[in-house]
């Protein structure tokens, strides 16, 4: 292994390492805005961690990122097939070689399958674990882990391989999506909004005329204790997503925290503007979360000064989505999925179209991006911006549909997915 390799192995598994704790972290964030008695949280996050470990190892893994077949889902039996090789001591990257689309034929980073595992996985498993915010005391947690099996196999991976592998089709035709504002954030959304469909359903079967609300019950030590560690997380989450260590992930480690502070900055002056009041810890919580999930899917294409305007805009953004969003009373969302993960993902990802500067995406190695609107980009900008529309359609859909389908198994399975209500102390309205 040559020292870049090296240096760029090392610093990947700090950054997967960092990801990981960010389940864990959402575990914390649901009791630090719902309060202690949801302590479950903390072993669903554990599960989920687990969860992502043994089946993106067995078979995941290599759906979404093994050469694909037809551009559609990673060839299931490459390099040995299952578990990474299984009990194949030549696999290739595991004692010596690079993953293959680590090579100099593709990203040129030099990482090993171990490296690169370690990193995707837990990427896959925050993603489920924002996903299920919104089964809190509601679903069967055997239910939510039912469906974890068929999420690390298929659910993430095909969209991950159709813009994250350089030969799935989407990635092929243009598409980009940094870190996962689409991938990640705005799929999360989409998975969450099957599963509470299905809640919805079930409660209307119990004669409720509208969903049982998860109520706040902000806990300030464990939220400001989450909000740190997610932050933190975020180091590993954007920076990491280069794939190397060089001198655009310290700049996205600099967009990163950039536009996370201007988003919290901008949501507390905007929710005074409001209300004349001061906003409240919850605010500046989601603040900071709104600003590091709008600049997700293009803190590799931008500059720090985009990155500000970035999280000033997601500050009023968040309000009128949570606004619009409360209104609904056929679900629950006690952290702010859909507001802020599905809103945030699926606004960032279409802002790349207008802040990307090409030296940025190409320094993050993105080079055929074309600067965005805002940088010149004209026509080749507009095409970028059907593109990324292109790919959210899709995936958000395939996202919604594939996790309906797997929750209507599974609930026929389980005789229904939602939990007795009077005895985890929900009450109906």
């Amino acid at each position: 292994m040559t020292d870049v390799n090296f240096v760029n192995n090392l610093w990947v598994l700090i950054c997967g390492l960092l990801i990981f704790s960010m389940t864990v972290s959402v575990g914390l964030l649901e009791i630090g805005e719902a309060g202690k008695r949801y302590s479950r949280s903390l072993l669903k996050a554990m599960l989920i961690t687990g969860s992502a470990l043994v089946f993106m190892a067995f078979l995941g893994f290599n759906t979404a990122f093994a050469p694909t077949i037809g551009g559609i889902v990673g060839n299931p039996l490459y390099n040995g097939g299952v578990f990474l090789g299984g009990f194949s001591s030549t696999a290739t990257g595991l004692l010596s070689g690079v993953w293959w689309s680590m090579d100099t034929a593709y990203f040129s980073t030099g990482l090993t399958t171990g490296t690169y595992f370690l990193f995707e996985t837990a990427s896959a498993a925050v993603t489920l674990a924002l996903v299920g915010v919104v089964v809190l005391r509601k679903v069967k947690l055997e239910a939510f882990l039912a469906y974890s099996v068929v999420y690390f196999i298929v659910i993430w991976n095909l969209p991950a391989a159709w813009v994250w592998n350089p030969t799935g089709w989407l990635y092929l035709l243009g598409v980009r999506d940094f870190a996962g504002g689409l991938i990640v954030h705005a799929a999360a959304g989409a998975a969450g909004l099957a599963i509470v469909h299905r809640v919805w359903r079930e409660e209307k079967k119990k004669g409720l005329k509208e969903s049982v609300v998860v109520p706040n019950e902000v806990s300030p030590t464990w939220l400001t204790l989450a909000m740190v560690l997610l932050w933190m997380g975020w180091f590993g989450f954007n920076p990491g997503s280069v794939l190397a260590f060089n001198s655009s992930a310290t700049t996205v480690v600099l967009t990163t925290f950039l536009s996370a502070a201007a988003a919290l900055l901008s949501i507390m002056f905007f929710r005074y503007m409001a209300t004349k009041k001061n906003p409240d810890l919850l605010y500046a919580s989601n603040g900071i979360l709104m600003g590091l999930i709008v600049i997700t899917p293009l803190a590799g294409f931008v500059s720090p000064g985009s990155a500000v305007i970035l999280g000033i805009i997601a500050g009023p953004l968040y309000l009128t989505a949570e606004k619009w969003f409360s209104k609904r009373k056929w679900f629950s969302d006690p952290i702010s999925l859909f507001p802020a993960h599905f809103v945030g993902g699926i606004f960032g990802l279409m802002m790349i179209a207008f802040f990307t500067q090409n030296a940025f995406a190409l320094a993050s190695g993105n080079g055929s991006l074309p600067s965005g609107l805002l940088f010149g980009g004209g026509l080749t900008a507009l095409n970028q911006l059907g593109l990324e529309a292109l790919a959210a359609v899709v995936i958000l859909a395939a996202v919604f549909l594939m996790t309906y389908a797997a929750i209507e198994v599974i609930a026929w399975a389980m005789h229904g997915i939602i939990t007795d209500y009077e005895k985890e102390g929900l009450a109906p309205p």
